[in-house]
């Protein structure tokens, strides 16, 4: 069943997590199963896959380890668990709502020590028992999912790298044939008396020359494609000061976030968090949104920054910080006062941003 799964001509993630649980319900008494994978950035659990339940009404679903006990014995001892009876505070409660169950099998989705999420199944809402020739198969497809989703972060962040060497060729190559030879034109224009015929015509060859290299350059598909996102701004950031007590949020009235910079403030506000996770042992950590002077502005300020270990940022805030410059923004990042850390990006937004 997992070589049919995975010997796919191109395996679809979606489609493919779709068919795991699918398989799931094939090779035990389970009747539905939903797979649920940590986001990094959403900060939680969401539904990858599902069978036998709504997908619309699965696609909803979410939750943290605080929020199920459950899964996070399931993880601990890297084995399926059953809970029966009273499920209330043992899964979430968005799970507990959409399968509407008095039993719940839970089964750990995790590979190289990695918690990478869980898959909860059951009998339709029926209490059940599963013996070792169904706890198996459950052990072995939820090993595939770890594998599968394993390899799409491996491939992300490969990908991510790949696009900041490309930009940073791409940045070399102007700076070594553009701009020293617009400084050579610079100098030579700026001297002091008439140009002849002969070195006006050259100038005008040489200002079409580095036009045309210019262009050349800047005609290259070097932008990431754009990824659709599963969530907002607005969900996110509101996710956050509901588990993180150590976030404020300011949000200005009125504000809206334009469909095109979804993906880019999503991107900033993920990767600001994850720096202060790593670097810092903060107590507080300001997230605010403002429009002025035709301008949005995410601004993420933390404390308890140890020593200097963010000032040159991470490989996702250059990144972002060249496609802010592809949608005519600006990223900054560095130390800010009393000791605190600031990452903020300004994106300019105009009246086709109006209803966004």
């Amino acid at each position: 069943m997992l070589v049919e799964q995975l010997g796919s001509d191109a395996i679809d993630p979606a489609e493919f997590y779709d068919r795991l649980c699918a398989a799931v319900c094939r090779l035990t008494r389970l009747e539905r199963a939903m797979l649920m994978l940590y986001d990094p950035a959403y900060r939680a659990v969401r539904t990858a896959g599902s069978a036998g339940i709504d997908p619309d009404v699965a696609r909803q679903v979410e939750g943290t380890l605080a929020d199920a006990p459950l899964a996070q014995r399931a993880l601990e001892q890297d084995d399926v668990v059953i809970a029966s009876g009273d499920l209330s505070g043992e899964i979430p409660v968005h799970v507990a709502e959409a399968i509407g169950t008095n039993a719940v099998a839970c089964v750990p989705v995790s590979a190289g020590g990695a918690w990478l999420g869980v898959i909860f199944a059951d009998c339709n809402g029926a209490e059940f028992e599963l013996d070792e020739s169904e706890r198996l198969p459950l052990r072995t497809l939820a090993r595939g999912a770890a594998l599968v989703a394993s390899v799409e972060r491996s491939t992300s962040m490969r990908e991510r790298a790949n696009r900041l060497s490309e930009r940073i060729a791409l940045a070399r190559e102007i700076h070594d044939q553009v701009i020293q030879r617009l400084f050579g034109l610079s100098l030579v224009l700026g001297a002091e008396g008439p140009l002849s015929d002969e070195d006006r015509k050259r100038a005008h060859a040489e200002v079409r020359s580095v036009l045309a290299e210019l262009r050349g350059s800047l005609e290259r598909q070097l932008a990431p494609p754009e990824h659709e996102t599963k969530t907002t701004l607005r969900r996110m950031i509101d996710r956050l000061e509901e588990h993180d007590p150590r976030v404020r949020v300011n949000w200005q009235e009125g504000v809206r976030v334009p469909d095109r910079l979804e993906a880019l403030l999503q991107s900033v506000l993920a990767e600001a968090m994850r720096n202060v996770d790593k670097h810092a042992n903060a107590t507080e950590i300001t997230v605010s949104l403002t429009h002025r002077d035709g301008a949005l502005t995410l601004q993420v300020i933390n404390d308890g920054v140890q020593g200097n270990r963010q000032a040159e940022g991470g490989l996702g805030l250059k990144l972002a910080g060249i496609e802010a410059l592809q949608r005519e923004g600006v990223l900054e990042y560095g130390p800010y006062k009393d000791g605190r850390w600031r990452v903020r990006i300004v994106c300019p937004i105009g009246e086709a941003d109006a209803d966004g």
